[in-house]
């Protein structure tokens, strides 16, 4: 029997639970054992007294995010589980014994039924990002159970939670919870990049975007590109690496232009004559181009954390589409991007075409891209899907 303390839902509410979403919002509750702590482990019942799952309690709108629906205790055992069901995911995708690419996400926080929970591999360091103080407080475990599924394939992990957990939390520290990385350089389709797993953004690399700049390089080849908000470079790279006959890389972060002028000098000296960058406001330098580059990519931070600002967050996306369009050559290909969870894909879409009608180019849409495969979607819980972009060609 567990002896986690208990949470009961209020009548028929325990639908969606049953059908395997994570969340558990306030009003949903009916009553709760007393004197909970925020991160606790707790059992979820139905207004009937069915066992439906455990799960993380947390005040606040969320109140609880499932981690399981078995009756089971949650120990090492259950760590390791989880990790090894995570790994068969990403080597049956060919992720994890490839040789022309050793970064991926291992965890996807409920994409993998882990909320909270997000790992990313980087040539044998594991960078560990909770993003809940309950899943922060497993940390040694979920270490153990990275080690056991590894082996010495694992050189190091990595604990960079301070900046994800609530702010009213005190006392964490990013840190080093095992073992000493070797090297943080990586392989993305045979492109080298350096990660900053302690200072950059994210886990270090926009480990989401791998297939997007792995086709990019294929419409960059002999073209004169343009990458904004380029923050490490990794269109500009891969559009070096195919060939790409100039490249412009654009943020308005000097350290991002740095990172991004490293990992270019990273894969081949020839490419500094090709390679030019640029401290600037994308959005006002963008305005100031002249119609000369061929392909252009738009992949800027989220415009939208909630719904509240969604509204201004599309008129945002509208106006930086259609400078682009604006801005292109007669024959051009556009990537463009959105990582808003709350701008859905018909919405971006929409948008998109709305910066068409104004830019009055006439636009076709080639790819429909999303996030890739080791960023799973959990058919019952889609709001793992986040990343939406379109190749579009521009007449």
């Amino acid at each position: 029997m567990l002896d986690y303390p208990k949470i009961f839902l209020a009548k028929n509410k325990e639908i969606s639970i049953l059908r395997k979403h994570h969340w558990i919002f306030s009003g949903a509750i009916a009553k709760r054992d007393k004197d909970l702590e925020n991160g606790q482990l707790v059992q979820v019942y139905s207004a009937k007294d069915h066992f439906l799952g455990i799960g993380h309690f947390q005040n606040g709108s969320i109140m609880a995010r499932m981690i399981s629906f078995e009756e089971q205790p949650i120990d090492g055992i259950f760590w390791e589980k989880k990790i090894k069901s995570a790994f068969k995911v990403r080597q049956s995708i060919g992720l994890t014994d490839s040789e022309e690419t050793n970064v991926y996400r291992l965890i996807h926080g409920e994409g993998d039924g882990l909320p909270g929970l997000i790992i990313d591999f980087y040539n044998g360091t594991a960078v560990i990002q909770a993003h809940s103080i309950g899943m922060h407080q497993h940390i040694e475990e979920i270490s153990q159970a990275l080690q056991a599924v590894y082996g010495k394939r694992l050189t190091a992990v990595y604990d960079k939670s301070a900046e994800t957990l609530p702010k009213n939390i005190s006392g964490i520290e990013n840190k080093l919870i095992f073992g000493e990385p070797k090297t943080n350089l990586v392989k993305e389709y045979g492109c080298i990049y350096e990660i900053d797993w302690e200072k950059g953004q994210k886990t270090g690399f926009f480990v989401d975007q791998r297939e997007n700049r792995h086709l990019f390089g294929k419409y960059s080849a002999g073209k004169k590109v343009l990458n904004t908000f380029c923050y490490s470079g990794g269109f500009s790279v891969s559009a070096l690496k195919a060939g790409a006959k100039e490249v412009h890389s654009i943020d308005i972060s000097a350290k991002a232009i740095e990172l991004t002028d490293k990992n270019v000098a990273l894969n081949a000296a020839e490419f500094k004559g090709k390679h030019q960058s640029i401290v600037a406001d994308v959005v006002k330098y963008i305005k100031e181009i002249e119609q000369d580059y061929d392909v252009i990519v738009l992949d800027p931070p989220a415009f939208a954390k909630n719904i509240k600002s969604r509204h201004n967050a599309v008129q945002g996306y509208k106006r930086l589409n259609a400078e682009a369009f604006k801005h292109i050559k007669s024959g051009g290909i556009l990537f463009t991007f959105s990582c808003s969870q709350v701008v859905d894909k018909q919405l971006f879409a929409n948008t998109i075409t709305a910066a068409a009608l104004e830019s009055g180019r006439n636009i076709r849409i080639l790819h429909y891209l999303s996030q890739p495969s080791d960023h799973p979607i959990n058919i019952f819980h889609q709001e793992t899907e986040y990343l939406k972009g379109l190749v579009v060609y521009v007449e």
